[in-house]
């Protein structure tokens, strides 16, 4: 264990505060497709019951107006957290007739790119914003890679843990910029060991054969219907997916606040000649917000994001400059097709420990020679992590993959005790003892269990992940929401709704004026 750490976790632990460390607050945001039961991507618009896109805190729409998006308000307990997301799936699964969500990150069987339909906002100058920015992710990117689904976990330690660690740090600063620090120095090193995440939790390595015109070098058959490649973990993080090699030359800083929201910033407003060519408004019609590097801060494609709660109409780079950091929101769970929720609660305990050790290790600002060695090692685990011959570079010395699992595993052990201080039983540490196993045979990964699966059924991806879409559809149609949930879901639905005619009406300005007011923030 590190000398930074084992102090730190000694410190914590003989502080005589029990418990410091429960209570941090956990949300989810997870992504499914609408399907019909033939397994097409729904050509529907996103159903109205469902309510608006636009204004609905817990039900809305990523890229694809199929794109279902289930939001859960952070929660100090991961059991709420949890409850909540299947309720939504309840309430969801009570108005969807003869659809069905699509239980895997990567796609159902496409037609196509014309086949992904492009989400729809309405009417008002916000929801137009939104749906021309995914016009321009469109022209860009195309529409394949934004079907991909994932789970989104967003964290904030207690508030209860900041005076005393300050403390601890004997730290001067203001307790907003302590805060932002740590929360930074949480970020590089989960982009430094991250990758654990993707080969304990990746369930994507292998695709429906329509996801591609034709298949990228490293790509297998898997039978008839099924492009895969045979060490894969998470195919979603790969280059095909969310870790586009179009974004890797944006060198955006995670060394400290002010750093973060000046490269962002400056990709946001650099021209890019490539994107130039697309045009802005073409025959009096939106291609993308604008033609630089990124059109805003939300194009780029980051394993975590630090986050602060936006006010209406905000830039999220204005609302972290004006008020710091409030949470993290890690992007590099792929959808669990194993469990209904697409995710379990001993993995979002695992992870809500990995975060802690990430936070409580020492961070030493990152050079860009690290940053590179940072993305070679998550690409190499996206698309090999099951190689027994995987070797990864840290600080330039090739080591097994296994063995610096093994290493931060270990090192995790007081960050866990720590954890079960707040709470019945020892659940933290069972969640690690799970994730021990896991590290110790490869054939425990949900990536290795998927593929052997497919093998043992004779199943193709799109027929697999089909069956299971049915199965999980059952299993919700099957446990009804009592009156009063019921209740609370149709309600938000119903007043987003009338938030969403509200915003039309209330738009005094042009569209033009409007993204005019909204990039001149400052």
């Amino acid at each position: 264990m590190s000398n930074v750490l084992q102090q730190r976790t000694n410190r914590l632990l003989a502080s005589g505060h029990k418990g410091l460390l429960a209570g941090g607050k956990k949300g989810v945001e997870k992504e499914s497709l609408r399907v019909t039961r033939d397994g097409t991507i729904a050509q529907t618009p996103h159903p109205v019951a469902l309510g608006s896109a636009l204004t609905n805190t817990h039900v809305t729409t990523d890229y694809s107006e199929a794109l279902l998006e289930l939001i859960t308000p952070p929660y100090k307990r991961i059991e709420q957290t949890l409850e909540f997301l299947s309720q939504v799936h309840q309430f969801i699964y009570s108005k969807l007739h003869d659809e069905l969500l699509w239980v895997t990150s990567m796609p159902c069987l496409l037609e196509g790119e014309s086949s992904i339909p492009i989400a729809n906002y309405g009417a008002s100058n916000v929801g137009k914003m939104k749906h021309v920015y995914r016009l321009g992710l469109e022209y860009r990117y195309g529409r394949t890679m934004q079907a991909i689904a994932g789970v989104h976990f967003n964290y904030s330690l207690p508030g209860q843990f900041w005076p005393v660690f300050q403390d601890m740090e004997n730290n001067r600063k203001t307790r907003e910029e302590f805060i932002a620090d740590c929360y930074f120095g949480l970020i590089r090193n989960f982009q430094r060991q991250g990758w654990l995440i993707p080969y304990l939790f990746g369930a994507s390595p292998a695709v429906c054969r329509s996801f591609f015109q034709r298949p990228p070098p490293g790509f297998e058959e898997f039978g008839a219907g099924t492009y895969y490649q045979p060490y894969a973990t998470s195919l979603r993080m790969s280059d095909i997916g969310y870790k586009n090699k179009a974004q890797a030359r944006l060198g955006i800083s995670y060394n400290n606040l002010d750093e973060y929201v000046r490269s962002l910033t400056r990709a946001i407003e650099t021209p890019d000649p490539e994107y130039s060519r697309f045009g802005v408004v073409v025959d009096g019609e939106y291609r993308q917000l604008n033609a630089n590097i990124l059109q805003i801060e939300n194009e780029y494609y980051s394993f975590v994001r630090p986050k602060q709660v936006m006010k209406s109409g905000e830039k999220p780079t204005l609302a972290l400059k004006h008020r710091g950091v409030q949470y993290v929101e890690i992007r590099a769970l792929d959808v669990d097709l194993f469990h209904p929720l697409g995710v379990n609660e001993p993995q979002l305990r695992f992870l809500e420990a990995f975060l802690i050790y990430c936070l409580l290790q020492e961070s030493p600002p990152m050079s860009a020679e690290e940053r590179k060695e940072m993305e070679r090692n998550q690409a190499m685990v996206a698309c090999c992590g099951r190689d027994p011959s995987l070797k990864l570079s840290r600080q330039g010395v090739l080591i097994s993959l296994q063995q610096w699992a093994e290493e931060i595993c270990a090192m995790m052990e007081p960050i866990v005790e720590l954890l079960d201080q707040g709470g019945p039983g020892r659940l933290y540490s069972q969640a690690l003892a799970l994730q021990k196993q896991v590290v110790d045979d490869v054939e425990r990964t949900p990536s290795a269990i998927l593929l052997d699966m497919m093998r043992r059924s004779q199943d193709s991806f799109f027929h697999f992940a089909l069956a299971m879409s049915e199965r999980h559809a059952r299993f919700f149609k099957d446990t009804s929401l009592p009156p009063d949930r019921m209740a609370y879901f149709e309600n938000a639905a119903k007043e987003s709704i009338q938030r969403q005619r509200e915003i039309e009406t209330s738009d005094d300005i042009s569209f033009e004026e409007y993204l005019e007011k909204y990039f001149a923030q400052a």
